[in-house]
């Protein structure tokens, strides 16, 4: 619990300059993109990795999903109609780093987004682990080209806000079960490490999604209670997350 109130600390103080960017006070637009734990299946993919194009956006009871991301759109939508948010998810089943920046120009900015919420690494892990490689994992250039997502949103509105979770992974179901689980633990915390430190070096928030799910795996009744697989949270994982979010973003949102 000590590691994540000294993050929380940290982000208030980052969420101290943040606070002087206005949201607009109506049709704010708040973009959430990344994997599989932010796409829930959203858009009546079943689940699957089908590209933002292929999926039903009008359906107002599906575009969401069913995870944090659906979480954190229902309270603001609920708790400020009037200010007529404006949420998108376009988090995509299987996606790393790479898989986003090729398809960034589409499903983030042709939404011109207000505020954009990023949530990847966990594949990136499994990506690099499934390739069996004697090379070292190159965190460095990882958050090189993460960096460059972040300046082509700041190019296109200087004014946007920027939320970088941390990226988790738990001993628990069948990645918790695999021989690798241990090298796929250090190496999703120095993507972690890295995400934090570009928010740092960048000037945004991040939400430390690490710190909170190794908080409550160490008070969890069984293995598998928070995050059933090693990666997916479960509802009650989901509902953490986005507690967080908002606690962190609720200031920011809604000021005025």
């Amino acid at each position: 619990m000590m590691k994540l109130i000294v993050s929380f600390t940290a982000c208030l103080m980052t969420l101290c300059g943040i606070m002087s960017i206005q949201v607009p006070d109506q049709d704010c637009k708040v973009l959430f993109i990344g994997d599989s734990i932010t796409d829930g299946g959203w858009g009546r993919s079943g689940g699957s990795m089908a590209p933002s194009e292929e999926r039903n956006q009008k359906d107002p009871n599906h575009i969401f999903g069913h995870g944090y991301m659906e979480m954190c759109a229902a309270h603001f939508q609920s708790t400020y109609p009037q200010r007529d948010f404006h949420f998108f998810n376009r988090g995509i089943s299987g996606n790393t780093l790479s898989d986003l920046t090729q398809r960034w120009d589409k499903d983030a900015l042709a939404l011109h987004p207000d505020v954009v919420s990023i949530l990847v690494g966990t594949n990136d892990a499994d990506t690099y682990l499934n390739a069996h490689t004697s090379e070292p994992l190159d965190d460095r250039k990882w958050k090189e080209e993460y960096r460059g997502l972040l300046h082509t949103l700041r190019q296109q509105n200087p004014n946007v806000i920027i939320v970088l979770g941390t990226p988790f992974v738990a001993k628990a179901g069948r990645i918790g079960q695999r021989d690798d689980y241990a090298a796929r633990e250090r190496i999703v915390a120095r993507l972690a490490q890295a995400v934090r430190q570009l928010a740092q070096e960048e000037n945004v928030i991040c939400i430390p999604f690490d710190e909170l799910f190794s908080d409550l795996q160490q008070e969890a009744i069984r293995p598998d209670y928070w995050i059933w697989d090693g990666i997916h949270p479960t509802t009650a994982g989901h509902r953490r997350m986005a507690d967080l979010w908002i606690r962190l973003m609720e200031g920011v949102l809604t000021q005025d």
